[in-house]
């Protein structure tokens, strides 16, 4: 079951990394595209902004018809649109592939945080989704580590190494959409919208598992669910109920998104394009997958620590470290003897750290909302926060890059980006010093208490899920 919640980030890492890595072979004219430094920023922004769509739009379905449909229809978006992609005969078919495969990813997303935290126990719910959210490293080795082969041209055909990357992508996902039907509906989803027999179904399969596999009895429960959801659960809910009843987590949400999505995108989205240019370098994979492998050690090895030293600790200390680190990487920028191997190890520390820190962003956002509207809840801060640093942080420095090209190479501009993104972070991880919310180790259902029909935006009339004042 993990294993099929993890694969969205998978597909996601590899397909980010194909493309950033694969940047400077759809450049030319004839067997690429002829795309422009700008252009490859431009792609990645129109990636993100169609993730952003389909967070929003699939989002609101997941919370309407459960999170296990919508994640065969938001993997067949990615597949379709990952096979078109190989077929691009100019910029603008190149373009929007690459906006219906956002779309796919963003609405896989929505469905998979709002499940992932609604199977796991609690003890057990942060390691897990930091840890399963820090898969998308292992797509992007295994991305980086194929485009070797795939750019060799004493290998394959220029004209033909891209393409089939894409191609390959589109045969993994269905792969994965084999792996998925293991994995079970919401029993919570199902309750709150009166499938209690379903849900009851399926509570008793895990536990029957649990129990063959460990030996012994489970405990006892202490709450149950009694909500249920009848009504549409729209934009304008969502918006009345982390503006108005949560308007602290709402700050805290859109500060930790925001900076992570600004820094790894524009970071990641052009680093193959500037270790090309600026520093000589032709295979960019062997890079990108050290880059990554340290990514995932980081999700992987500091994610119990979310569990056990707390929620608000851990991020806030990550994007702190993460944001003074870069700032460090931004003044190595200047340095005219910097080199790809210095660039990328220090890249290495500093998201070793970030990647744990940018994980428990969607781990926070999935957890602090009512459970009746988590789905959304995680498709809007997505949305906006990576609207926010992921469509502008890619045209940043594709930008940067092209106009550090012009009339000579003069990397020390691309320090302007650095400087911006850690600034972004240390800001989220100073709102999580303050407004964090300690959710180690409670349930989903005493975190946020579950709207009801009698809700009201006024804080005085004391309408259900408002903000507890300990958060």
């Amino acid at each position: 079951m993990v294993i099929g919640l993890g694969t969205v980030w998978i597909l996601d890492g590899l397909e980010v990394t194909i493309v950033g890595s694969m940047s400077a072979a759809l450049e030319p004219e004839g067997p690429g595209l002829g795309l422009s430094s700008f252009d490859v920023g431009l792609a990645g922004a129109i990636y993100v902004a169609g993730a952003c769509v389909g967070a929003l739009f699939f989002g609101q379905l997941t919370d309407k018809y459960g999170r296990k449909k919508l994640f065969i229809i938001t993997l067949v978006v990615y597949t379709v649109a990952t096979v078109l992609t190989a077929f691009s005969m100019n910029p603008t078919w190149y373009f929007a592939c690459r906006f219906l495969t956002g779309m796919g990813i963003g609405g896989e997303y929505a469905a998979i945080n709002s499940a992932i935290d609604e199977l796991i126990l609690a003890k057990y719910r942060g390691r897990v989704d930091v840890a399963i959210n820090g898969s998308f490293w292992i797509g992007a080795a295994g991305g980086a580590l194929l485009t070797i082969p795939l750019l060799d041209p004493t290998v394959i055909d220029q004209g033909v190494g891209w393409r089939l990357a894409f191609g390959l992508g589109g045969i993994l996902a269905v792969g994965v959409l084999i792996v998925r039907r293991y994995v079970p509906e919401s029993p919570r989803w199902l309750y709150i919208h009166g499938r209690d027999g379903e849900g009851d179904r399926i509570v008793a399969d895990i536990e029957q598992d649990i129990q063959r596999e460990t030996g012994r009895d489970l405990p006892g429960v202490s709450q149950t669910i009694t909500i249920r959801q009848r009504r549409s659960i729209g934009f304008a809910l969502i918006a009345r109920t982390v503006f108005t009843l949560y308007p602290r987590r709402t700050v805290l949400c859109l500060s930790l998104f925001i900076g992570q999505a600004f820094l790894y995108n524009a970071f990641f989205f052009t680093y193959g394009d500037t270790i090309t240019r600026f520093m000589g370098v032709v295979q960019t994979g062997w890079y990108v997958a050290a880059f990554a492998v340290s990514n995932f050690l980081g999700a992987l090895l500091l994610s119990p620590l979310f569990d056990t030293v707390g929620r608000v600790r851990m991020i806030s200390g990550t994007y702190i470290l993460s944001g003074a680190l870069l700032v460090v990487a931004g003044h190595l920028m200047l340095s005219p003897t910097l080199s790809a191997v210095t660039l990328t190890i220090m890249g290495m520390v500093i998201f070793f750290f970030a990647s744990a820190g940018a994980s428990a962003a969607y781990l926070t956002a999935s957890e602090v909302f009512p459970m009746e509207t988590r789905a959304l809840c995680i498709a809007f801060f997505y949305a906006v926060g990576t609207a926010a640093g992921g469509i502008a942080g890619p045209l940043l420095f594709g930008k940067l890059i092209e106009d550090a090209t012009t009339g000579g190479l003069d990397i020390s501009a691309i320090a302007i980006g650095y400087y911006i993104g850690a600034a972004l972070m240390i800001a989220g991880g100073v709102v999580a010093a303050f407004l964090g919310v300690h959710a180690e180790g409670e349930s989903l259902e005493s975190i946020a208490k579950p709207l009801t029909a009698e809700d009201d935006p006024d804080p005085s009339s004391g309408g259900g899920g408002h903000e507890p004042a300990h958060a």
